[in-house]
């Protein structure tokens, strides 16, 4: 019977799908082990380091993850990093395939002047930040300022925009980090805008996002109704409207038509505004718009750029416009397959990338031959080497939430390396 050794690189939603969908097509007659390597001591990616944490039943998804890894054909690999203390050229010679599920973690530039001022940010630092990505744990941003403008027509954009609005006391009881959460308590912004260059109906947000808006309990929410009102002009124009369009602009007229009541903070949506400049000295003071009326300046303090994602190059993998070259998820000439962010661009809900890793691990098992004779990848690793595996993994997601406990929320997350190792310690 073949029995097929598997490597997956990464463990965020699109590694654990590609797990899952080589779990479902074990047979009597086809079998897999599975090593799923992770840079980080934390699994999940950007179930724990991306989600909002005001949106805990989007991390649901991590009992789904939890299963999988249950599985006897499952092993984590934690705090081990290719490139480092693994060459990919390891992997290719151990394993009879390699699934990359890296994502895409560097913000997109907007190529403007200013955009290099301080607290100009991106989106890709900003959001780690305030989810505990213990890369971010020691970055800096100024809230000190009372405007902020959030660039970019996307949940990632909205996430950002709606995070500066909110009063943090809605955040108590939620798995934000410490830092985060005492700097939003400390935040001066009362006034945040999202800007996307298009018209409302190419704005990428989802429908159940913006109606979650509204519910905000001291922040006012608007959008103009005439943007809503020329966007379902423009839609009509070209047939029919699609039905996540529909629902989407309804979304918006909810958002329009729901009664404000004068919060101090606010949160207002800005259409047919593309960025043209970032003013400054030496920090953010405003940002100059080219709109259809003619140019348009906002002074603000900070600004948050959310146009997109770029993957990190890893060395030995050739990358073109921001992702892994590979055609349908296959890496010309090689036993490498891409799956998720690393393979289409940043783009889809978690969801999406259930269906995609299915398409991929299709053609993964089709292109299968003989199996390889070879050892086990932990005898490259140095002896001395601390492998996160799952029981270690178990035990530091156990006393993150034993520590939350006490404090109302879902759980309290260490923010650096070390202190993660530290709580795993069996």
């Amino acid at each position: 019977m073949p029995h097929y050794k598997i490597a997956i690189v990464g463990a965020g939603p699109s590694g654990y799908f590609a797990a899952q969908a080589l779990q479902n097509s074990v047979t009597e007659d086809l079998t897999f082990s599975i090593d799923m390597i992770e840079r980080l001591p934390t699994p999940w990616g950007l179930v724990r380091s991306g989600v909002a944490p005001d949106h805990p039943k989007i991390k649901t998804v991590s009992k789904v993850f939890e299963k999988i890894a249950s599985e006897p054909n499952f092993r984590l690999f934690g705090n081990v990093e290719l490139g480092k203390d693994l060459s990919l050229e390891d992997l290719t010679n151990n394993y009879d395939a390699v699934v990359m599920a890296t994502g895409s973690a560097i913000g997109k530039k907007l190529g403007i002047p200013g955009e290099d001022l301080a607290n100009s940010i991106s989106a890709a630092q900003f959001v780690p930040w305030y989810n505990g990505h213990p890369d971010y744990a020691d970055f800096k941003v100024d809230l000190s300022g009372k405007v902020a403008v959030v660039i970019g027509a996307g949940n990632v954009a909205m996430d950002c925009g709606r995070i500066l609005a909110i009063d943090p006391k809605e955040l108590d009881e939620t798995d934000t980090a410490d830092h985060a959460h005492q700097d939003l308590h400390g935040s001066n912004i009362r006034k945040v805008f999202i800007s996307g260059r298009r018209g409302a109906e190419f704005a990428a947000f989802t429908a159940p996002e913006l109606r979650d808006l509204p519910k905000l309990e001291h922040t006012d929410v608007y959008i103009n109704e005439e943007a809503i009102a020329l966007a379902h002009k423009n839609a009509e124009a070209k047939g029919e409207i699609e039905k996540h369009l529909a629902s989407n602009l309804e979304a918006m007229k909810l958002i329009a038509e729901t009664p404000k009541h004068g919060h101090p903070r606010s949160l207002e949506f800005l259409f047919s505004h593309t960025p043209k400049e970032i003013v400054g000295s030496d920090k953010v003071e405003a940002i100059v718009y080219s709109t259809p009326s003619g140019d348009v300046t906002i002074p603000c303090d900070l600004v948050v750029t959310a146009i997109g994602y770029e993957a990190t190059v890893i060395p030995g993998v050739v990358y073109a416009a921001g992702k892994i070259t590979n055609i349908d998820g296959r890496v010309k000439d090689s036993n490498i397959y891409v799956v998720g962010w690393a393979k289409r661009g940043p783009s889809g809900v978690i969801g999406t990338n259930k269906s995609d890793a299915a398409e991929v691990v299709k053609l993964l098992i089709l292109d299968l031959k003989d199996a390889k004779a070879s050892g086990d990848i932990a005898e490259l690793l140095s002896d001395s080497h601390k492998i996160v595996d799952q029981p270690y993994w178990v035990r530091i997601n156990q006393a993150e939430v034993a520590a939350g406990e006490s404090r109302g929320k879902p759980r309290v997350k260490a923010v650096s390396v070390p202190d993660l190792l530290r709580l795993g310690q069996p």
